[in-house]
């Protein structure tokens, strides 16, 4: 046979005090910060930049190699 001990759930007032106070820094401390996205804190975006405006350029000057390789390719 097993013996029960009852255990009570009360708390003192200095624990309910305490445990007020941590929850409250713990609910300030979360409202400062914002949880991390995973993409633009990662370490592999150090030293990286954003996508310029002249994007364009290149995507034209590939699409122009791409034709003058199939027209090279197929006209004879």
């Amino acid at each position: 046979m097993a013996l029960f001990v009852r255990q009570d759930d009360t708390r003192t007032k200095f624990q309910e005090k305490l445990a007020a106070d941590l929850q409250e820094k713990a609910r300030r401390n979360a409202s400062n910060q914002l949880p991390p996205d995973g993409v633009e804190d990662a370490k592999y975006m150090e030293n990286t930049k954003q996508t310029t405006g002249l994007a364009w350029v290149w995507v034209l000057i590939l699409l122009l190699i791409v034709a003058v390789t199939f027209y090279l390719i197929f006209r004879g």
